[in-house]
């Protein structure tokens, strides 16, 4: 009976002291670590306002669900995709990388790269082109016209002077 009563008191021990291991240590959630995850969503009522700086009650109400879920070991990963699936992506204050948000990310850069590239072939066709059709600068200057063709006229523009 002594060997049964020392195994109980062992078993007993050690269910007791695995109890003890088994609870996770609670730590206080500060208002930092609520902020960092409200920054990423958006109030509901108010339009463009992130959570952490609106003040109406239900991004009050938000902001607590937020210290509970932290509180509860959630990530903040997990609790911004809980509110994305729960009010839609609206919610969050920036689109998701994934699916047709990408394009979001993605457009700007590939079209400031089209346009770049686009740009420079422009400029050399232009250049080309201008290289080109350039007239040639004669380099003989053109003949004199003889002086009797340059006094009749200059007799001509007098005449024309006195008549006017």
């Amino acid at each position: 009976m002594k060997r049964h009563s020392l195994w109980l008191v062992c078993l007993l021990l050690a269910w007791f002291v695995s109890s003890v291991h088994a609870q996770e240590p609670t730590h206080a959630v500060t208002d930092d670590e609520v902020n960092r995850v409200a920054r990423e969503l958006y109030c509901p009522i108010c339009e463009n306002t992130p959570l952490d700086v609106c003040e109406t009650q239900a991004c009050e109400d938000w902001r607590q669900l937020i210290r509970q879920k932290l509180a509860a070991g959630e990530t903040p990963e997990q609790i911004v995709e809980y509110f994305a699936a729960r009010y839609g992506e609206r919610a969050r204050a920036l689109p998701t990388t994934r699916g047709f948000s990408k394009w979001v990310w993605v457009a700007p850069v590939v079209l400031g790269i089209g346009g770049l590239l686009y740009m420079v072939y422009l400029l050399r066709r232009w250049l080309a082109r201008g290289a080109v059709a350039a007239p040639e600068v004669p380099t003989v200057p053109p003949p004199l016209p003889d002086d009797v063709e340059v006094d009749e006229y200059v007799q001509r523009l007098e005449q024309q002077v006195r008549d006017s």
